[in-house]
């Protein structure tokens, strides 16, 4: 069995290529579609297993990408008819470029283009490295693309509505064109063919059967990227498309290759799912003979496995094959895996960091308990979710890739996990500090009967360097406090400084235990540690504290077209711009550097999504923190 992944942009035509690319040979078995909307598509086509990926478009769902493609042999990048949508396919190229994946571009919608094929082409090369390169050239009448011709066996077919097209003479009219298509499409292969780069030079015939060889060479090892084109949903050009899929996509062993897996790797964990009743399924894909049930896999045990329908169980599974593991908890999605052992796919595969970050709260108060558990389980199967919990509020944190993708998160909790949730933003991550240093002595003295509390502290709260954070230090003469209270001083001090006088956390203080008095029945660690406390918060509401907010470094990843366009974005959210600089490795990219603050980071993401066409995203680090306004608590 082969394996291909289908990917581009939204409304590009993907669910309806795999359907017409399945139904070549009669029905196709119904997809599989994955809580996470990709779908899982098996079908033959002249006696060779398929499998599909077809994975859905947009921002939301880039995470999936990664790992379909590393458990692929090829890939098909399906891209709209309109030279002006061809930004939208730069994300697909960047991560097609670093996996180093045999790919090949799909036209599709060509019934409705305006635009030349070839400036579609020339559109969409400035994202690639490789050289993309015409398979095919259209034929036109009226305006309207009626059919193509074959650029290896120079013959032109007429396209029928639903049905196969049909052999035809190629028309007087286009030979110059096609002959100049040709031409190009040779000299680029001639290129990483020295055979048939000694026949062109030599003005030898060209065998058909020699060209296409060196197509396929060439496709297999990366060297360039074909393009064909057609309508899926009218079933034009989908049977060349699955002929050239049939003689050049590589087999099993090649991903093998690529990927520079030892010998021990056995299968590849791509996406995972979570099924009512049933609880997390893994998508695995066997490169090796050994992947059954009851056996190990990834140091786990392997519980039972299901065939791709999900209807029967199987005992084992091929090489090239897919299956879902079955109540295998030990098993996670986007691993290599052998049989004792697994680890994580190359970091072209990893996901980006979540854009949008959402506090969520159960609905009903008897699901607080299960919410962090069902969370847990929900991150395990998705690639692109991030959970954490906030610091402030002690809710959990869910880092996400986009709007839609919380709210199918929020689905999954509702309809599968049975929990309702709410969601809120999470609270600004604002900090205190003073300018001024501080001399306070506080004195704890308690007596209710018994044994009392006292302790007496002399400290001096000093600011700090921006980023210095919290220093103790003690400078008491004579044991006026014996040293084994100095911990309790330091711990009272940092208990201060949980909430200043803004109710925000205290940051670059340094507070220093000069004197103090003790007594020699009533003092103790507790009585030191609460007079520290009330000494330090005293100092602090004398000092007046500075309220800061948090700035963070902002890389944007932007293909190059947008970066002008961030200049004015970036400067209406009260942001510093950096500079921008050319990706070192993405094509057609630009990393563009700026400073904002945190607060801005969301509107950041929101209309970032506008500017670029849903193309562009970020990942930040906190830098400093920044003088936000200031607070004087003196009476």
């Amino acid at each position: 069995m082969r394996a291909i992944s289908v990917i581009g942009p939204s409304q590009s035509g993907k669910t309806a290529l795999v359907a017409a690319l399945a139904g070549l040979e009669g029905p196709a078995s119904q997809p599989k579609i994955l809580t996470c909307g990709t779908a899982l598509t098996t079908f033959e086509f002249m006696g060779d297993k398929w499998s599909a990926l077809d994975i859905p478009g947009g921002q939301d769902n880039l995470a999936q990408v990664g790992p379909a493609l590393a458990s692929s042999d090829a890939a098909v990048l399906c891209v709209p008819a309109d030279s002006n949508d061809a930004v939208l396919s730069s994300p697909y190229l960047r991560v097609l470029e670093e996996s180093g994946i045999p790919t090949f571009v799909f036209i599709n919608k060509i019934d409705a283009a305006q635009d030349r094929v070839a400036g579609i082409v020339a559109a969409i090369q400035p994202y690639c490295r490789h050289a993309i390169v015409l398979r095919q050239v259209p034929i036109r009448k009226d305006g309207n693309v009626v059919g193509a011709v074959d650029l290896i066996s120079e013959r032109a077919w007429e396209f029928h509505e639903g049905a196969r097209s049909s052999l035809v003479e190629l028309p007087a009219s286009m030979q110059d064109r096609e002959h100049k298509a040709r031409a190009v499409l040779l000299e680029s292969l001639a290129d990483f063919d020295d055979g048939l780069l000694e026949q062109i030079i030599e003005d030898q015939t060209l065998l058909t059967d020699e060209v296409y060889g060196a197509a396929t060479r060439a496709l297999q090892h990366h060297d360039l990227v074909p393009a064909l084109l057609g309508s899926a949903s009218h079933g034009n050009g989908i049977l060349r498309l699955m002929k050239s899929l049939r003689h050049e996509v590589p087999s099993v062993e090649a991903l093998r290759e690529r990927l520079a897996l030892g010998d021990n790797v056995v299968a590849i964990s791509c996406l995972a799912d979570q099924v009512k009743h049933v609880g997390k399924t893994v998508l695995i894909r066997a490169l090796r003979d050994g992947v059954s049930a009851g056996g190990q896999l990834g140091g786990a045990a392997v519980s039972s496995l299901n065939g791709t329908d999900m209807k029967k169980s199987v005992r084992s599974v091929n090489p090239g094959e897919f299956a879902f593991t079955i109540r295998s908890d030990g098993i996670s999605p986007a691993q290599l895996l052998t049989a004792d052992s697994a680890r994580e796919l190359p970091d072209w595969a990893g996901s980006h960091t979540p854009l949008f970050h959402r506090l969520i709260h159960p609905v009903r108060d008897q699901d607080d308990t299960k919410l962090s558990a069902a969370m847990s389980r929900l991150s395990e199967i998705d690639p692109g979710l991030v959970v954490s919990q906030d610091e402030s509020t002690g809710a959990l944190d869910v880092g996400v890739q986009g709007q839609r993708h919380l709210q199918r998160a929020m689905d999954t909790l509702s309809v599968i996990l049975g929990i309702e949730v709410e969601c809120s933003e999470v609270p600004s991550v604002l900090r205190e500090t003073i300018r001024s240093k501080v001399e306070k002595r506080h004195r704890h003295r308690k007596q209710s009967g018994g044994a009392g509390q006292f302790a007496d502290v002399l400290v001096d709260v000093f600011p700090r360097e921006s980023g210095a954070g919290f220093d103790f230090t003690e400078t008491v003469k004579g044991g006026a406090v014996p040293r084994n209270y100095f911990p309790s001083v330091e711990a009272g001090a940092r208990d201060a400084l949980d909430a200043g006088p803004a109710g925000h956390p205290v940051v670059d203080v340094g507070v220093t235990l000069r004197d103090g008095k003790t007594h020699s029945v009533d003092s103790s660690d507790f009585a030191f540690r609460m007079a520290s406390q009330y000494a330090v918060k005293e100092a602090l509401a004398e000092a007046g504290t500075i309220v800061l907010q948090p700035i963070m470094t902002i890389d944007i990843h932007v293909p190059s077209v947008f970066s002008g366009s961030l200049v004015q974005l970036v400067s209406s959210l009260k942001g510093k711009i950096l500079g921008f600089d050319t990706h070192p490795t993405a094509n057609g990219w630009d990393v563009f550097r700026a400073q904002l603050p945190m607060d801005s980071q969301e509107d950041l993401a929101r209309q970032l999504g506008g500017t670029t066409r849903g193309t562009a995203w970020f990942a930040s680090e906190l830098d400093h923190y920044e003088e936000l306004r200031t607070i004087n608590t003196k009476s």
